[in-house]
């Protein structure tokens, strides 16, 4: 049996309210999100990014992390292990949509990703 360790280290909520929070963290060089990918130079995927930004919406927000529709998506810049994360988290639930922005934490203006994706609600699945 293979266990999955995408480890987040040093959550901390910077901020929250009813429909956004923003929160920053650490993805670890230990995390099996690396693995396998570029092993000379560990980049952190595009879908291990979209994997964190779906969990964390669910953890805030309460919606499936089955993502229906992306409605817009824009990788911006590789992340390394052991970057510190800044994560802006939206909950439209009238439109049901979620827009992201993931930046640096410690480099001000340095985004990797952000966009926009369709999110059900647990309560309404």
């Amino acid at each position: 049996m293979n266990f999955n360790d995408h480890d987040i280290k040093d959550e901390v909520v910077v901020s929250k309210e009813e429909n956004s929070v923003v929160l920053e963290f650490v993805i670890p060089a230990s995390s099996d999100f690396f693995d396998g990918h570029f092993p000379q130079y560990k980049l952190l995927p595009a879908v291990a990014q979209f994997e964190v930004i779906t969990r964390f919406s669910r953890k805030y927000f309460g919606t499936q992390r089955y993502v229906p529709n992306i409605k817009r998506m824009k990788f911006s810049a590789p992340i390394k292990p052991d970057t510190k994360i800044h994560l802006e988290l939206t909950y439209k639930k009238d439109k049901g949509t979620v827009t992201f922005n993931m930046a640096d934490a410690n480099v001000e203006g340095k985004v990797y990703s952000s966009g926009s994706f369709a999110a059900l609600s647990e309560i309404s699945a």
